[in-house]
């Protein structure tokens, strides 16, 4: 996990500087909480995701594709990031034959704060 200042920065939500964008890629729900699920931005690993933990990823504007490990195949979100934004993406879990998977919704704001709001910022891989 981040340190308490990192986790504290990232929840005053400032737009990120040089007209990037910023992503914030949380989990927090009741079903499945012990199960660990990668997301990625890009190809690239954010990490492993655990229920009240999110990421916090500065962007290019331009599309992105944010990637989580389902149960079968990937379960893909696409979205076209803006310059001095803020996006919100809630990645869940969602019940399987075997295992269970995740999905990835994009959130408005104010359901995308309060939701980081409780949880600990992860440190990428």
């Amino acid at each position: 996990m981040a340190t308490k200042q990192d986790d504290a920065a990232a929840k005053q939500f400032s737009l990120p500087p040089g007209g990037k964008a910023a992503v914030y890629v949380y989990r927090s729900c009741f079903v499945g909480q012990g199960l660990k699920k990668d997301v990625s931005i890009d190809g690239a690993l954010l990490g492993e995701t655990a229920n009240k933990v999110y990421f916090y990823k500065v962007v290019e504007p331009g599309k992105h594709e944010v990637a989580t490990e389902p149960e079968f195949s990937d379960n893909l979100l696409t979205f076209e990031a803006a310059p001095a934004k803020n996006y919100f993406i809630e990645q869940y879990i969602k019940m399987g034959v075997f295992v269970g998977g995740a999905n990835l919704r994009l959130v408005d704001e104010e359901e995308g704060k309060k939701a980081v709001q409780e949880c600990g910022l992860a440190l990428q891989k």
